[in-house]
């Protein structure tokens, strides 16, 4: 008897869902995506060896492959690496900062990665991985600065910027030719450019924004954009050097 009674309810169940669309699309929409590359105009420069002048041991782990410096890094397809994309304006609502910390190592006297990107709030954890002393300076131009000192392998030291920033030099006063970036936002809706020179942006609420594409060397460049539910954005950048 008591299947009799259960069977109907759980069709009736599943006949409300499946007439009222809106209650899944409440369930689960996400906003929409945008998708874009940036992309270097012109004949790309020649990479650039580091000098590694005196110092003998950071020279020597790079013996086998040679390092270059990537304040301007053109990929194989023509498009730029280490390109931060992000929505500059007509973001609203307050974000909560993922619990997963942003990590930038010191890997063979480099930054790896050379650019990275935390929210406003998250732990951003500096590791020296080398046999030898590193310290990470930061210049910050909204009053954040920081400068750690890290002199054995394994040391690790946790920031957590209170203020959006972008372009925070990391620079290592042991040694010179050591630069990396930091950006801090106040949301989630960010991207750095890797190898294919390509970026995603997920879960952005439909809505018309400004995104900006930041360069170290080549500068910023932005463009408007609207952002549809359920639906893909697409937008390219072109740099330069002048």
């Amino acid at each position: 008897m008591k299947n009799r009674i259960h069977i109907p309810v759980l069709l009736l169940g599943v006949v409300l869902v499946f007439s009222y669309p809106g209650a899944i699309h409440s369930a689960y929409a996400k906003g929409g995506v945008i998708v874009g590359k940036v992309v270097f105009k012109g004949t790309p420069p020649k990479p650039e060896p580091v000098s590694f002048g005196a110092e003998l041991q950071c020279k020597n782990m790079h013996k086998d492959k040679p390092l270059y410096k990537e304040d301007i890094v053109v990929n194989k397809n023509g498009t730029l690496k280490w390109v931060l994309v992000y929505l500059k304006e007509g973001v609203k609502g307050k974000f909560t900062p993922p619990n997963e910390p942003v990590e930038i190592d010191q890997v063979g006297c480099w930054f790896i990665p050379h650019a990275a990107a935390a929210m406003v709030g998250q732990k951003v954890i500096f590791k020296n991985s080398d046999p030898v002393l590193h310290n990470v300076r930061g210049a910050s131009h909204v009053s954040q600065n920081f400068n750690v000192a890290q002199p054995m392998a394994g040391m690790k030291s946790e920031e957590v910027f209170k203020k959006p920033e972008i372009g925070i030099q990391l620079k290592c006063d042991v040694h010179f030719w050591m630069s990396g970036f930091l950006h801090v936002l106040p949301h989630p809706f960010f991207a750095i450019t890797k190898d294919e020179g390509t970026f995603k942006i997920e879960n952005v609420p439909a809505g018309k924004y400004v995104i900006e594409a930041w360069h170290e060397k080549l500068g910023t460049q932005t463009k408007t954009i609207e952002v549809k539910d359920g639906q893909t954005a697409e937008v390219t950048f072109e740099f330069e050097k002048k």
